[in-house]
């Protein structure tokens, strides 16, 4: 047992509860007092001239994964996916009207659910909408979440006709044992396949998303994994550790709880797992995310531009994000809006003409500050002051609170506050404590 586990345990790590701070204050803040009536005029505020990221959410899928947590469901027919892309358009066309005309799109992103279950003929109907009414010529980036299952030519070519230069593949783990425990059977080859088709269709950057800590996992086969996908030489690649939280996800009750690594064992899970991937080049970017030095997001690293939001490390430093679709998240200068997350309620919303939004938070200059601390420590594992928004006077007497509960695993010289390598894993938890979260055992997911 490493002799960093009874500092580690001291400051509970292997035991805390905390959000994974993809937002300030986090989604269990949202309240039904941002409605549409509250979220339209921030939408109408977006000035002229002004970038935006949209996001917009597919919650279907062919097959339930397990282990998932997000907010989705299955169709074994494209049906529902039909009347889903018909909704989306309207919603499309109703916020499109409360903005400015010369703005521009600065990134897309479709995330789900599997967005690549829509046929061709649906995915072009939905891109042709988002660029006649928003234009997508001058786009940084476009990016799609896919599931190497779900994914054929004809899509991946309507894709690219519409400028996809990002995808993220899903993997988690290609190991058949741990894979039959989280119900998503994915060969390496037809990995290597999708990851094929998308460089002979001219998409060069990839992303790869993995998971620590499913049932079955060992330091072994999670390496095992690394090896293959180190094959695929993506830019940059993200290590989550699995959520177990069967009272938000009904499905992960199927997951065997007596095979799950206990939370050392997650630890030293993740630290073999970031062993490797620094030793094969890849630059480590917060808490969860590895890039190949030439990837943009190592370089957002060196040059503080990077953020954290609700698809983890992002280059996007955009104030305006649109979420479109079922519970779907918009983000403002003013606060966060989300839409309904059931679908029916959300397709019944905007059928009537109506707002999608059910939630939010309306932001304080007190959270403004906190989120950018917080977010400072989630990136750069350190808090500068030199930012307009941490120059309140109150911070720095937060920063020296956190030093004085946790003396040993940061440092503060009045201008910056730096966490120690050791205490690195620790960061949620300082951010929490940051963020004065309320520990509750069944809103958020293990601090490793």
């Amino acid at each position: 047992m490493t002799d960093l586990y009874p500092r580690l345990r001291r400051y509970g790590l292997f035991n805390a509860k905390v959000p994974r701070f993809t937002s300030y204050p986090p989604a269990n803040r949202f309240s039904e007092t941002v409605s549409g009536d509250v979220a339209g005029p921030w939408l109408s505020s977006v000035p002229s001239g002004a970038d935006i990221s949209l996001y917009v959410h597919i919650p279907f899928c062919r097959r339930l994964c397990w282990f998932c947590a997000c907010r989705t469901q299955g169709t074994k027919t494209d049906g529902p996916l039909a009347r889903y892309v018909e909704t989306l358009l309207a919603e499309i066309a109703m916020v499109r009207d409360q903005l400015p005309r010369d703005l521009r799109v600065a990134r897309l992103h479709l995330g789900g659910g599997t967005p690549t279950i829509l046929p061709p003929h649906l995915m072009e109907r939905l891109l042709g909408a988002l660029d006649d009414r928003f234009g997508l010529s001058e786009r940084d980036e476009f990016s799609v979440e896919i599931d190497p299952v779900e994914i054929d030519r004809p899509r991946l070519e309507v894709l690219a006709r519409f400028g996809l230069n990002r995808a993220s593949l899903g993997v988690q783990d290609f190991d058949p044992k741990v894979q039959e425990a989280i119900g998503r059977i994915q060969s390496v080859d037809e990995t290597d396949a999708a990851v094929s088709m998308l460089r002979e269709l001219g998409v060069e950057d990839l992303n790869v998303d993995l998971l620590y800590g499913l049932p079955f996992q060992t330091e072994d086969s999670l390496l095992r994994t690394l090896d293959r996908v180190r094959d695929m030489a993506p830019g940059r690649l993200a290590l989550y550790g699995y959520a177990h939280v069967p009272w938000m996800s009904k499905r992960q009750m199927v997951i065997p709880v007596d095979a799950l690594p206990g939370p050392e064992t997650r630890y030293e899970l993740f630290e073999t797992a970031r062993k490797r991937l620094v030793a094969d080049g890849y630059a480590q970017i917060g808490i969860d995310h590895f890039a190949r030095p030439g990837d943009g997001l190592a370089r957002a690293l060196v040059e503080r531009r990077l953020a954290r939001n609700f698809q983890g490390y992002t280059e996007d430093r955009v104030p305006y994000l649109i979420g479109l679709g079922a519970s779907s998240i918009s983000r403002f200068p003013q606060g966060y809006a989300q839409n309904q997350p059931a679908t029916a309620l959300y397709q019944a919303a905007i059928v009537s003409g109506r707002s999608a939004t059910a939630r939010g938070i309306t932001l304080t200059a007190e959270d403004k500050a906190r989120a950018e601390a917080i977010q400072q420590l989630m990136c750069y594992h350190a808090i500068r002051l030199d930012d307009q928004m941490l120059r309140r006077s109150e911070v720095r007497g937060w920063l020296e609170a956190l030093v004085e509960q946790y003396p040993d695993a940061m440092r503060f010289d009045g201008q910056m506050l730096t966490i120690e390598p050791w205490a690195r894993p620790l960061v949620r938890i300082f951010a929490a404590r940051l963020g004065e979260t309320r520990p509750a055992e069944q809103s958020f997911s293990a601090a490793i």
